[in-house]
């Protein structure tokens, strides 16, 4: 059975690269740290993009580092209190693209009606985002790919 990946196309690049990174850390022992090399490895992500976008979630206090032979990158803090919604706010600015209504057009029958839904819409997806940690991605990745284990036993 193939599997279909859906990505909005909201999300840029260098968000999905940090949301990535963010659930490889997540994935992991708080107290672990992750070189970048593994990171990149584990999620697919171009090492020095990711050195750079480590770089900013370090400053936003997303994660933390450790210096040294030993060293890495760690979450700053616990999986269970960090959201996506908050990643995606720094890195892109907004959770959504805002829709709104031009003044310069000549309004049809409905415009009203579909601004108010695709606001309704904006709204539904900005929430799922704010209120998903990435503790409940990591309790959903391992769920949804736990091998079944057939019982024997008669």
């Amino acid at each position: 059975m193939k599997a279909i990946f859906v990505t909005p196309k909201i999300i840029s690049q260098k968000c999905r690269y940090a949301l990535r990174a963010i659930f490889e850390l997540a994935s992991h022992d708080k107290s672990d740290v992750m070189k970048i090399s593994e990171i990149a490895a584990a999620q697919s992500i171009p090492p020095r993009f990711l050195e750079n976008i480590l770089l900013e979630l370090k400053q936003a206090e997303f994660v933390t580092s450790r210096l040294g032979n030993a060293g890495g990158y760690m979450l700053k803090r616990p999986a269970s209190e960090l959201t996506v919604g908050e990643v995606i706010l720094f890195v892109q600015g907004s959770l959504m693209n805002k829709f709104v209504l031009s003044e310069n057009v000549t309004f049809r029958n409905g415009d009203y009606a579909f601004s108010n839904l695709w606001q309704r819409l904006n709204d539904s997806i900005s929430d799922i985002y704010s209120n998903t940690t990435f503790a409940n991605l990591v309790e959903e990745e391992m769920s949804t790919t736990k091998e079944y284990v057939p019982d024997y036993i008669i």
